[in-house]
């Protein structure tokens, strides 16, 4: 079992370890602004030229452009009894890696790093900034949440960041989706990405014979014989679900990759924002 410092030390290190591979940040944005075209100069860089306006133009024009401002980068943790479970480590711990891996990028980039709980309601807030304190205060508020008894909501969050923040951001929200969020309004006025935290053996357990479960988010007995068939069954439901999850996904234009706790954390962020997922 993971605590918060072992989590920002290994985050620490992945980060600055692709820092001197020159790899500053797996955010890439643009970088520029395109303002206008004009005549080409002698000194312009030779690779703003457009060479379609050049060639009807019949002579040199290149396009000019205003640097971008910093990225507005907000990870968001939904917080549920479910996240408790998971091995060989809970998937709460997954959360909690993705938040310092998030953070630490956007602050080694100069971008504005921001942080949210929710759970059926708004939980905690890390206000933006750039240091790395915000990191470290946004890594133990993820570690140190009350899990038990409580039930994520994404539609409640996506209604109250659509209302919260005003400024664009790309938006990160990390938990398990055991539910098919509505998050369409958020997407239109922000960049969503999901990252979907699961353990292998919550989406096909092995049969386990009669036992008697229960459920973290309410409490709630469940008993019954967990035999092949009813483990069968229940898998299916979860493939059945997943597939109209991420068909939400795409509609509604939000990256999404999927995270076991038994994966690598860092390589799996960098595949999906390097757009290799």
């Amino acid at each position: 079992m993971k605590n918060s410092r072992q989590i920002l030390i290994k985050a620490r290190r992945q980060i600055v370890g692709d820092r001197i591979g020159n790899n500053a940040s797996m955010f890439r944005g643009e970088g520029y602004d395109f303002v206008e075209l004009r005549e080409y100069i002698w000194g312009d860089d030779t690779r703003h030229i457009d060479w379609n306006i050049t060639a009807k133009m019949q002579r040199p024009y290149v396009k000019v452009f205003r640097e971008e401002r910093e990225l507005s980068i907000v990870s968001v943790a939904m917080i549920g009894g479910a996240l408790d479970f998971g091995k060989p480590e809970r998937k709460i711990e997954c959360v909690a890696e993705v938040v310092a891996l998030i953070g630490y990028s956007a602050v080694a980039n100069g971008d504005l790093f921001a942080h949210y709980n929710f759970s059926q309601i708004l939980r905690d807030e890390v206000r933006a900034g750039k240091k790395k304190f915000a990191v470290a205060q946004s890594v133990d508020s993820v570690m140190n949440a009350q899990l038990l008894n409580h039930k994520a909501d994404y539609t409640a969050m996506a209604q109250t960041l659509y209302k919260r923040l005003k400024r664009r951001s790309l938006i990160v929200v990390v938990g398990d989706f055991f539910e098919i969020p509505d998050m369409r309004l958020l997407a239109k006025k922000h960049e969503v990405v999901a990252i979907v935290v699961r353990d292998r053996f919550e989406e096909k357990p092995q049969p386990f014979g009669f036992t008697a479960l229960i459920d973290p988010e309410n409490g709630t007995v469940l008993e019954g014989d967990f035999n092949t068939a009813s483990v069968q069954k229940y898998h299916k439901k979860i493939q059945v679900h997943d597939g109209m999850l991420f068909e939400h996904f795409r509609r509604d234009g939000i990256r999404y990759t999927k995270l076991y706790t038994d994966s690598n954390v860092s390589v799996t962020l960098r595949r999906l924002f390097e757009g290799r997922l």
